[in-house]
């Protein structure tokens, strides 16, 4: 299939069908430990959102009614958790969002799934500005879906050594305080350690200060690390962090106010 894929999902808790916007492996980020062979700068091609909705409602279809769990998903994996905008780049990118979002939605009511499948998004949250992103988004939030906002630091050098971007905090707090007004929205988090070094207290004392800023207007923050291998050049220098540092940055994390999840 062109646009929609089925994978087990660790932080979802079973199966997510994906939809990939992306075909191309083009994304307005290059995050250091970002799985996609062949990452590239740039935007997606045109989306066929007919051929979209085709793969969607024939995956699903095998899912729910076909042979698909018995056959591929283990045991402990085999329940329909989401369908989530994810992929080979930044989802919001594609200039068809909006549309691919209301199509998501229509195709989970139809089967009669929208009581028990969330819609969600993972974003790097980049492209909020723009109003058709605001549009899908909010589309999103009227299906009762949720966002889930790329943060994996909260510094220009952080952004630029982890993702390859450049931000500032007060622009992505605008951002992300504009999702959650628009979508139930939680935080997502990659922590890992690099040349053999976790991320300095300087970098994760600012982090902790634009949750702050967000607390109570985010649903959560869910802390993750390394799982898989990356596929970028810095892949050797990358290493999976202990779970008990992660179960620290947690705990600062909840004085704060917001709930936490952890998949270390």
């Amino acid at each position: 299939m062109r646009y929609v894929y089925p994978v087990v999902s660790r932080r979802a808790g079973g199966i997510s069908v994906g939809i990939n916007l992306n075909p191309n492996n083009a994304c307005n980020w290059r995050c250091i430990y970002c799985q996609v062979p062949d990452l590239k700068r740039g935007g997606p091609p045109p989306i066929d959102l007919a051929l979209l909705g085709d793969e969607l409602r024939r995956l699903l279809a095998d899912i729910v009614g076909g042979d698909f769990m018995a056959a591929r998903v283990p045991a402990e994996a085999r329940r329909l958790i989401d369908v989530a905008f994810s992929g080979n780049g930044e989802p919001t990118s594609a200039a068809e969002f909006p549309q691919a979002v209301e199509l998501a939605a229509e195709i989970l009511q139809e089967m009669e799934l929208a009581a028990s499948v969330k819609l969600r998004l993972i974003t790097n949250g980049s492209l909020l500005d723009r109003a058709a992103v605001r549009g899908g988004i909010a589309a999103l939030g009227r299906a009762h879906g949720e966002t889930w906002f790329k943060l994996d630091a909260a510094t220009p050098a952080g952004w630029m050594r982890i993702n390859g971007t450049r931000q500032q905090p007060d622009a992505v707090l605008r951002r992300l305080l504009a999702c959650a007004a628009l979508c139930e929205t939680w935080v997502q988090s990659c922590f890992f350690a690099l040349d053999g070094m976790p991320p300095d207290e300087a970098s994760m004392e600012g982090y902790l200060a634009l949750l702050r800023e967000a607390a109570g207007r985010i649903a959560g923050v869910h802390l993750y690390s390394l799982a898989r291998p990356s596929q970028q050049p810095e892949a050797p220098r990358l290493a999976r962090l202990p779970p008990e540092w992660l179960d620290e940055l947690a705990a600062r994390i909840r004085a704060l106010g917001p709930t936490v999840k952890v998949s270390p």
